[in-house]
């Protein structure tokens, strides 16, 4: 270390070159890589700000200037929306076959995961590969024999075949988190309770799901915004007018207003709020849950 320097100065100079080279490297990349990511962030807010910024203007700001926030911001296309269509109706639709899906499919997850990750059974490694692969397997090439399986059972136009279906759909991916997330826990204190005379049902219910509100609410959460967001199984399982789900009286609502595009803009909002919320409150244990099982117990 050169003697004339103050020390902070010396410390921010490394003497050999390989390592100045290296510093400006990882400064180049560090910068590249918030630039990505600032990119990334632009072109993922961008229509966020478009469906605020249209649905606050009056058709004829919108006319004037279709990408600038509106000066005078206005709550009528709201109101328009909200008379346009059967919001209500379809709201309460989306939500009966939420809550129903995703409560389902976690009670069976549940089960099964603790099942492959706690309890010595031949198979269990078989079972979860085959759950596994059905990860990959597209929804919609399963739509056919789930039409014609609700149709020979009559389940078809109802809230319970199609929650069936989204809680079947669920099912493969909660079962992979939760089996992750049973793993880490430490096998003492499973133990315990088994010496304690505890039942695995028990040791379940009052001990493992417990520990496991991070992945649980990130099954809430994601699997609630996908039935939520979901159109092509909502229109084929359920004809009916009276059991149209929110994203397709959205889609149906939105063809009827093309030509007023900050109506429609308005009822694409007021769809998108309640995921969003569910979203806010628990985003907590949203990365703690995506991260299940990375660190084993």
């Amino acid at each position: 270390m050169n003697a004339n320097l103050p020390f902070d100065k010396a410390i921010q100079r490394p003497a050999n070159p390989a390592m100045r080279r290296a510093l400006r490297l990882f400064s180049w990349s560090s910068a590249l890589r918030q630039a990505v990511l600032i990119a990334a962030c632009f072109l993922v807010l961008l229509p966020a700000y478009f469906m605020l910024a249209t649905a606050l203007k009056t058709p004829e700001a919108y006319s004037l200037s279709k990408f600038s926030f509106p000066t005078s911001p206005t709550l009528d296309n709201f109101n328009a929306a909200l008379r346009g269509g059967r919001f209500v109706v379809w709201f309460l639709n989306s939500a009966i076959l939420a809550i129903s899906a995703v409560a389902v499919s976690l009670a069976v997850s549940a089960l099964a995961a603790f099942a492959i990750a706690r309890m010595r059974f031949r198979g269990a490694t078989l079972f979860l590969g085959l759950n596994t692969a059905l990860m990959v397997i597209p929804p919609v090439v399963m739509l056919i024999p789930l039409f014609l399986l609700l149709t020979n059972t009559r389940l078809i136009g109802s809230y319970a075949g199609a929650a069936l279906v989204y809680a079947g759909l669920l099912t493969p991916f909660s079962v992979y988190l939760l089996v992750n997330f049973f793993r880490a826990i430490p096998h003492e204190v499973i133990e315990s309770a088994l010496i304690d005379g505890a039942a695995p049902f028990m040791i379940l219910l009052r001990i493992v799901l417990p520990l496991s509100v991070p992945a649980l609410v990130t099954l809430v959460v994601v699997n609630g915004l996908w039935v939520w967001n979901d159109l092509l199984i909502a229109l084929i399982l359920l004809p009916r007018d009276d059991l149209r789900t929110l994203m397709v009286g959205i889609t149906v609502f939105g063809s009827r207003y093309n030509n007023d595009v900050p109506v429609a803009m308005a009822g694409m909002l007021l769809a998108s709020l309640p995921m969003l919320l569910v979203y806010i409150f628990g985003q907590r244990y949203f990365i703690r849950g995506l991260i299940a099982g990375a660190v084993k117990g």
